[in-house]
């Protein structure tokens, strides 16, 4: 790596992702530029309650590398050789995990770095949240490395449904950044001070409490009325909900027939997949 300086930035170092260099670079209390959305509640794959827990030392789900994650990793190189190609002019650099020279809890660890500028990349199989510009968790994201570098700029090369690529521009908000940092600071302050978020209604939250008992011990507990009869009534409601569901789910299929979508007033509500032989496999919602 060439030699990069930024007006705020210190470099931490180069860590490969998921080495005992890169966890410690990420542990303790600071906050990545991968966090920062769970912080403000925009993050699609995290939330507070479960950062809460990483940030206090407790159990919390595993990264689990999805197909997505892998090929997005695979990808990266290439897509930033794209971006490359399409702008000579600009002297990308490969970069490591810095952190802010005043504030050593803010951290980020960008794809790329110019002298003036960086370069995040994206993939996405769909396009979904792309459609008006950088989706919400990825704009703080960027705003997050710009703020601890001292940047103003980042351009984001985005590969869509690996053929549909790509370019969009993020400038730097000071307004945004102000607002993420003090957001960043009281959330740290709950973690030193112990005072657990609320539990939401997110898999991940579930996920998480599942993970704190670390006995089995064979004792009854007293649970409180209203946290007992919540889950006593919202399991019967489900089980209705899952009959009727299921009902829905036949009438709509006997409608279908051998069709593929299924309409209503130029809409798509469901459709069909099928085995080779014409069978159904399953009726799908529309996304």
């Amino acid at each position: 790596m060439s030699a990069v300086t930024t007006p705020t930035g210190v470099l931490l170092g180069q860590f490969t992702p998921g080495s005992k260099e890169w966890d410690e670079a990420r542990a303790g209390l600071c906050i990545t530029a991968t966090e920062i959305a769970a912080v403000m509640g925009l993050s699609p794959w995290s939330n507070l309650f479960v950062l809460w827990h990483k940030k206090s030392g407790l159990p919390v789900p595993p990264f689990v590398v999805t197909p997505q994650v892998e090929w997005g990793s695979r990808l990266e190189p290439a897509v930033a050789q794209k971006f490359a190609d399409e702008h000579p002019e600009i002297e990308l650099h490969d970069t490591g995990t810095w952190r802010h020279r005043d504030r050593a809890w803010q951290r980020a660890t960008p794809d790329r770095i110019a002298s003036d500028r960086l370069l995040e990349v994206k993939t996405s199989p769909t396009g979904e949240g792309w459609e008006n510009g950088v989706p919400l968790h990825y704009h703080c994201q960027i705003q997050w490395q710009l703020d601890t570098l001292g940047l103003d700029l980042c351009h984001i090369a985005v590969l869509i449904s690996g053929h549909d690529y790509r370019e969009y521009e993020v400038e730097y908000d000071a307004d945004d950044a102000k607002l993420m940092r003090e957001a960043a600071v009281e959330f740290l302050d709950t973690v030193r001070r112990g005072e657990r978020p609320d539990i939401d209604d997110s898999a991940a939250t579930y996920d998480t409490i599942r993970r704190q008992a670390d006995r089995f011990d064979d004792i009854d507990v007293d649970i409180p009325g209203p946290i007992a009869s919540r889950y006593e009534v919202t399991h019967q409601q489900l089980k209705a909900v899952e009959a009727e569901h299921g009902q829905a789910k036949s009438l709509l299929l006997d409608a279908l027939g051998t069709g593929r979508n299924a309409m209503h007033l130029g809409r798509r509500i469901a459709y069909r997949t099928a085995h080779e032989d014409g069978t159904t496999r399953a009726l799908q919602p529309a996304r």
